[in-house]
């Protein structure tokens, strides 16, 4: 995730954590609720499309011997690399 991207990222989690907090109270007139509520379901959008970006990029597809492909995660990538040396 490229620099900007993340401090954009984080920006919106904040942010986030703030308007959950602030209708968590509850005391908070129905219209500026429903404001808040709107701006947070698109900050949710945008941190969702970040992080599906991210797990996309962590993932990668390998062909098996039968000709069939499988999704791994990257991480496992070290363990099969491990296996294979042994």
């Amino acid at each position: 995730m490229g620099a900007k991207k993340k401090a954009r990222f984080e920006d919106a989690l904040t942010r986030l954590e703030k308007i959950v907090a602030d209708l968590d109270r509850g005391d908070l007139p129905l219209d500026d609720a429903l404001k808040l509520f709107s701006e947070g379901a698109e900050l949710a959008r945008e941190c969702n499309a970040v992080l599906d970006e991210a797990s996309g990029k962590l993932q990668v597809l390998l062909e098996s011997e039968d000709g069939t492909t499988e999704i791994t995660a990257a991480h496992d990538l070290d363990m099969l690399s491990e296996e294979d040396g042994e």
